[in-house]
């Protein structure tokens, strides 16, 4: 039975533009939505995912973009042709969106029922009282704990996951026909992420409302579109069913996208990348089990690079003068060894205790009991002029490299300065030749010394911020959600390019991550964390293969398998 079409992009193109040039970059595309149904629509960031969608709900900025041509029709409506208050009324009520980031998309300074509530008064004739038992209402429905509670509180005082509940309960308040999902799981616990999924293909069912479902991650996908469209360079390279993208694809783009995914059955020795399917150099090499047996007797035969003993880190908070300190045990009773040349993958939900612990492996964030040994000395009850000397050693790659970059300070001098603090090399002539080689090594050309951090892509300020590391020549590296926000693809890359310094430099990781699939390949043993304590510690396949835990099982489950 042929479906009716709510919303038709025909031949649509975008330029954007400046006093000096102008610039296509999106490239007469078409594409349908149909009633009562999710598209899928896939691609690497550039691609043009994003710019396309928010051109159908007039939120492209109008002093710098414009349409050049095309039509988008929401049934008969040409929204390219509505004035700005016509858009306005059609914005959120029959159209709406979920943006990627919810921290920065709701307004700090409102609690969270009063957010849903204004747009629910802006488009509807309900009136106060009943506009806030319809809010109630939507935060059951989109499954937050306590309604009631949640509406007095302000975007920081809840998770990230359910901050994005409070953006789906927005977007849908108005019962719209068209909901567009602007990579709502990206930064989420894959856990969380798959409760999400759930939750928008419920609603959609129970509303029939359409959706347009933005990712990089086509395994994402395969777990929620009826159809989908691949995105790549402006352009629509390929769009189908689902069964049709995934087991039998046209477009090596398409392809690579697929396979850019670490394996959960297969280790490749190095990753294969977009750039490797369109030349055709995709490496097959593996490491088997025979391989990491080998090398797991190699490094386990020495003595520990790290111990960590009965290690605990505990906040207090209190309500009010008059009221005693309550504790919460961030880090509880955790104990573990780190052998040089290994890299410990470190999993778990977000609030499990991760993070915590690499900040008290730093010394950044002191621990509450326990020990910490490095090369046998207890780093916990050393000096400050000794904990200075062992940063050199002891360093971290962050999450978000463009918030620990120093805006104001070129790349060049960003990665030389810690060389000049430790006092490494004689000059600076001699550190900028460093960096130089640096900057090669990383794969960014010797032009980028004398560029700011906005000048570059997520990708290449992830591997700017590697460089930084790796400056030092530290023994031991901390990657703290290094790869968790980038395309599937520059994910691809920054992996391939941890494990070949790793390789070459004799580098030592805890790998932080709540993507699974990522540690595995990356670890030799793995740590599953879950309320502050360890669940289970053995060799990453044991436990991806085998299972103990309840916890470990859930988090395995959850991953994306595409088809």
């Amino acid at each position: 039975m042929l479906k009716s079409k709510i919303l038709s992009i025909k031949n649509l193109s975008i330029s954007f533009f400046n006093k000096k040039e102008e610039k296509e970059i999106i490239h007469n595309i078409s594409y349908h939505l149909n009633e009562n149904e999710i598209l899928g629509i896939v691609g690497e960031s550039g691609s043009g995912k994003s710019v396309s969608t928010l051109a159908i709900l007039g939120l492209l900025p109008k002093n710098i973009s414009k349409i050049t041509s095309g039509s988008i029709l929401y049934k008969d409506i040409d929204l390219t042709k509505l004035s700005a208050k016509k858009s306005q009324r059609l914005r959120g009520k029959k159209i709406s969106i979920i943006f990627q980031e919810p921290m920065s998309s709701l307004n700090p300074s409102m609690t969270c029922g009063k957010q849903v509530l204004e747009i629910i008064l802006q488009h509807t004739e309900l009136n106060k009282t009943e506009a806030k038992t319809k809010v109630l209402s939507l935060f059951e429905q989109v499954k937050l704990p306590i309604p009631e509670t949640t509406y007095q509180k302000y975007p920081h005082e809840i998770s990230g996951g359910q901050m994005q509940r409070v953006m789906i309960a927005m977007a849908i308040a108005c019962e719209p026909e068209i909901l567009i999902a602007d990579e709502p799981t990206t930064a989420l616990d894959v856990t969380v992420q798959k409760d999400i999924i759930l939750l928008l293909k419920e609603l959609q069912a129970k509303t029939k409302m359409s959706i347009i479902f933005i990712t990089h991650d086509l395994s994402l996908i395969s777990e929620i579109a009826h159809r989908v469209l691949v995105m790549y360079q402006g352009n629509i390279v390929e769009q189908g069913s689902i069964d049709k993208i995934f087991k039998n694809p046209d477009d090596t783009y398409t392809k690579a996208l697929i396979n850019s995914r670490p394996s959960l059955h297969t280790r490749f020795k190095t990753l294969a990348t977009i750039k490797d399917y369109l030349n055709g150099t995709i490496s097959s090499e593996i490491i088997t089990s025979e391989d990491r047996k080998k090398q797991h007797e190699l490094i386990y035969s020495k003595a520990p690079l790290l111990e960590v003993i009965n290690l605990e880190k505990e906040y207090f908070s209190s309500s009010g003068w008059l009221n005693k300190p309550e504790g919460f045990k961030a880090v509880n009773n955790v104990s573990f060894k780190l052998y040089e040349g290994e890299t410990l993958g470190l999993v778990g939900e977000s609030g499990c205790g991760k993070s915590t612990l690499g900040k008290a492996i730093l010394q950044l964030d002191k621990a509450t009991a326990g020990s910490i040994l490095y090369k046998g000395v207890d780093i916990t009850k050393i000096s400050t002029q000794e904990m200075r000397v062992l940063r050199k050693d002891i360093q971290i790659i962050f999450q978000d490299p463009y918030a620990s970059l120093n805006p104001r300070l070129t790349v060049g001098n960003a990665i030389l300065e810690p060389m000049r603090v430790h006092n490494l090399f004689h000059s600076d002539a001699e550190r900028k030749e460093k960096v130089l080689e640096i900057l090669n090594r990383v794969g960014l050309d010797a032009a980028s010394f004398n560029r700011y951090p906005h000048a570059f892509s997520g990708g290449q300020r992830q591997r700017i911020g590697i460089a930084r590391t790796i400056a030092l020549q530290p023994k031991l590296i901390i990657c703290d959600e290094s790869v968790s926000a980038l395309d599937i693809s520059v994910q691809a890359q920054v992996l391939n390019l941890l494990n070949e310094l790793k390789k070459d430099f004799g580098f030592t990781y805890i790998f932080i991550s709540h993507d699974l699939a990522v540690v595995k390949y990356m670890a030799d043993q793995l740590l599953v964390m879950n309320a502050g304590k360890i669940e289970e510690l053995d060799d990453a396949d044991v436990i991806y293969n085998n299972p103990k835990k309840e916890y470990t099982k859930k988090l395995i489950h959850a991953i994306p398998k595409g088809l």
